[in-house]
């Protein structure tokens, strides 16, 4: 397990990135729209604080977040403890059978909705248990995610979505500053990677929108190193940030 050093060490300020980040919801649509969630048990890979999941469960799934860090993994399962019930659009269907063995499920697993805590290279769910696995940023992709990969074909039902959200560095300025971060990341390897996976590419246009540039700047220092933060600060005013997103999906 790879640590994260954004929201580990600064969830309090990664909160406010997902707030300024896709403020339409283009993603949760698209999702919606490749495999309609009403009634769907979501599994969502590397949830972090669990921002996404009511959004989801608003759409009408029943959610399920997975989380290796325990104590994201907490904040998670207070985020879907303090949400009330009836705020859901749909009946709760039968929960998803844990596999045997560790990791356990979380005992905060609610009736409608739970945090597993786990990796996504072995799943805590049986197999054919999950309609739709999402995962944001949360697994680095491209050659060596394999083992992942093979977890999600294991617990998707037959017709299930897989759909994995990952920067674009070949357009955007916010894509401009993720291959500066990255000088030895290949995007066309890996899209290439993902295209022989069976995976298809749905390129999306969104922003970072904060509401003042002491936000704006404080998500800029979480994501990039300082010396690359200052730059950006230095020639980027303002509080919002074009940035470019591909949706990998492939229907199993």
């Amino acid at each position: 397990m790879r640590p994260s050093p954004n929201i580990w060490h600064t969830p309090d300020v990664y909160e406010l990135e997902n707030q300024a980040f896709d403020r339409a919801d283009q993603v949760g649509a698209a999702i919606d729209a490749l495999h309609p969630l009403a009634g769907a048990t979501l599994l969502d890979i590397g949830c972090g604080t669990g921002y996404h999941l009511p959004g989801f469960a608003d759409r009408g799934a029943r959610v399920l977040g997975l989380e290796p860090h325990p104590p994201l993994a907490r904040l998670a399962a207070a985020r879907l403890a303090d949400r009330p019930e009836s705020s859901a659009r749909q009946a709760p269907s039968p929960a998803p059978e844990p596999a045997p063995g560790p990791p356990a499920p979380s005992p905060a697993v609610a009736r409608r909705a739970g945090v597993l805590t786990g990796e996504a290279e072995h799943l805590p769910l049986a197999n054919a248990t999950v309609d739709v696995a999402v995962a944001r940023w949360a697994y680095f992709f491209g050659p060596g995610c394999e083992p992942g990969l093979a977890e999600v074909e294991r617990v998707l039902r037959p017709g299930g979505l897989a759909a994995f959200l990952d920067n674009d560095a070949t357009r955007s300025r916010f894509g401009g500053w993720f291959a500066a971060s990255l000088p030895a990341y290949d995007p066309i390897a890996v899209r290439r990677f993902w295209r022989r996976q069976g995976f298809t590419a749905l390129d999306l246009d969104l922003a970072w929108e904060c509401p003042d540039r002491a936000t704006f700047e404080a998500i800029v220092r979480i994501e990039f190193e300082p010396a690359l933060a200052d730059r950006i600060l230095a020639t980027h005013p303002g509080t919002s940030v074009d940035y470019a997103v591909t949706l990998w999906h492939r229907t199993h």
